[in-house]
């Protein structure tokens, strides 16, 4: 009889080491679970850490690099920058820029930087990039590429490779600086619908004469075999530009596309200079801020 009660002090042990156990299983689980529950102990910072989203939706300085179209280029004169009305950082009421949308108007004004450069490529953003990491802004927006497609013929026009390498370089040139700012990707406007639509004016077929993206614009009224195979070279091209900003920025956790959304928004005339009936004015620079702003502080990136 002397084996008896051990044996049940036995079972009795067993089974309360296996309570522990499933009770110690399931405290691990709740602890590694994405419900949002803390372990007893763990202080509230550990814990908004881990959660913390990676881009912030409200950064508190922007800094810009491109090219005319963020410099504000024909704008307000002609042939002049005005980066006052740059839709990514400029300060002016009517624009309402990201910038000013983001940061109010004085903060836009002490928190924000425009390198973009009236007539860069994308072979010039790295450089660009590199400047834009000393301020060490939270936010960099990128728009570039028109340029790059605007050539004297399509024969001249960047390749797909090599705006390729240029970008991968310029996010290179910004982490090596700046590992935490956020970039925001804007794709490349539609050129084909800026020849569609600027092409019934014909005051702007007349400066466009004076060899304003020659690769696009050229004998706007020009509908032979050739011509059209030329603009088509010139939109296909622009598109695989936009996919390679796509692909790029989608390796970096940081990084934000902006969907397409400039490349598809249906421009008219209104929001075309006056001067070129090429770069946005104040109404067109009004637009892409409120693209840019959309998609900055959307809960998700654009699909």
């Amino acid at each position: 009889m002397p084996d008896r009660p051990v044996r049940h002090r036995s079972r009795a042990s067993m089974a309360a080491l296996a309570v522990l156990s499933f009770l110690g299983t399931a405290a691990l689980a709740g602890c590694d679970s994405g419900s949002g529950s803390t372990t007893k102990g763990a202080s509230a910072g550990e814990h908004h850490a881990a959660a913390a989203p990676v881009w912030d939706r409200s950064p508190n300085s922007v800094a810009a690099v491109g090219d005319s179209i963020t410099r504000g280029f024909d704008a307000c004169s002609v042939l002049a920058d005005c980066p006052e009305v740059s839709w990514s950082t400029g300060t002016d009421s009517s624009v309402r820029s990201l910038a000013v949308r983001l940061l109010g108007a004085s903060g836009a004004a002490d928190h924000s930087w425009n390198h973009a450069e009236t007539g860069a490529r994308i072979a010039q953003l790295p450089e660009q990039m590199a400047l834009a990491a000393k301020e060490d802004p939270d936010l960099v927006t990128v728009m570039i590429g028109a340029n790059d497609a605007c050539r004297d013929s399509e024969r001249a026009m960047t390749s797909v490779a090599d705006f390729r390498a240029s970008f991968e370089a310029s996010m290179r040139r910004l982490r090596s600086a700046a590992p935490k700012t956020q970039v925001y990707v804007s794709s490349v406007p539609d050129l084909k619908r800026l020849w569609s639509t600027g092409r019934g004016n014909q005051l702007g077929k007349q400066i466009w004469k004076l060899g304003i993206c020659k690769s696009m614009l050229a004998n706007a009224d020009d509908m032979s075999t050739s011509a059209v195979a030329r603009r088509s070279a010139v939109q296909e091209r622009v598109v695989a530009y936009n996919e390679v900003l796509r692909e790029v920025c989608a390796k970096d956790v940081r990084c934000r596309y902006d969907g397409g959304a400039v490349f598809d928004y249906r421009f008219t005339g209104k929001q075309l200079s006056q001067w070129d009936w090429f770069h946005p004015g104040r109404n067109g620079q009004a637009r892409l801020a409120e693209i840019a702003y959309r998609n900055v502080t959307a809960a998700r990136p654009p699909a």
